[in-house]
């Protein structure tokens, strides 16, 4: 159940890009992240903080794509988001006798305190890159930013719906938003399945690795 509420706000958002386009798909997402905090402070009596973090970058950047129909502000939440956990997972040891990843994990898992620590830089380094993946794949990969640029200067407008390109343009400016909106879904496509598949490839890989550190019980002695 859980994992179907933190998979709630991309699945919707994923959805509604393809029926409706980006800016429905953002407000679908930002309330996505406003249920998924009720439901929490409902169900627990508390929300967390990963779930905060996320609809506080939705509210902000969400909303600056809806106001302004540029999805680059929504492209750049993903970076913004695993940077802060890549902070949090670089700076806990400052705040706490434990790192990050075994105060989440210590409850299930009993490894010695040196395995703690490398998992921990291995987490905030997977972060770190999964960011800087996202605005790869936004800048480089996808080409999106360089062809939405030129589109808004060859037509001089700067608001207008990817998804709704026949209402904004015409002739040569309508064929170049069309290209523009398949650079955008490239994005969004590695959005759900590129970024969901490498967290669980790094997390598989961590299991491994937390299967070769784990201790064994200690054996329990015989009485006569």
């Amino acid at each position: 159940m859980k994992f179907l509420v933190d998979f709630l706000p991309v699945a919707l958002f994923y959805a509604a890009y393809k029926l409706w386009g980006m800016s429905v798909a953002t407000g679908v997402a930002i309330g996505a992240a406003v249920v998924q905090v009720a439901w929490g402070y409902w169900r627990w009596g508390r929300a967390e903080n990963m779930h905060l973090v996320t609809m506080g970058l939705l509210l902000v950047f969400g909303g600056m794509t809806i106001v302004f129909k540029d999805p680059i502000f929504i492209m750049w939440k993903p970076t913004l988001l695993y940077w802060l956990f890549a902070l949090a997972f670089l700076t806990s040891g400052l705040f706490a006798d434990k790192p990050l990843i075994e105060r989440m994990m210590s409850h299930a898992v009993d490894v010695d305190p040196p395995i703690w620590s490398r998992l921990n830089w291995m987490w905030a380094m997977f972060c770190i890159a999964s960011g800087l993946a996202n605005l790869y794949v936004v800048y480089f990969y996808s080409g999106f930013y360089q062809a939405h640029q030129a589109l808004m200067v060859a037509s001089g407008i700067r608001e207008f719906e990817l998804s709704k390109c026949a209402e904004s343009f015409s002739g040569t400016l309508l064929a170049q938003c069309e290209a523009v909106h398949g650079h955008e879904t490239t994005w969004v496509n590695f959005k759900l399945f590129g970024m969901i598949s490498l967290t669980i490839l790094f997390v598989v890989a961590q299991g491994f690795y937390l299967a070769r550190h784990i201790k064994d019980d200690e054996p329990t002695a015989e009485t006569d």
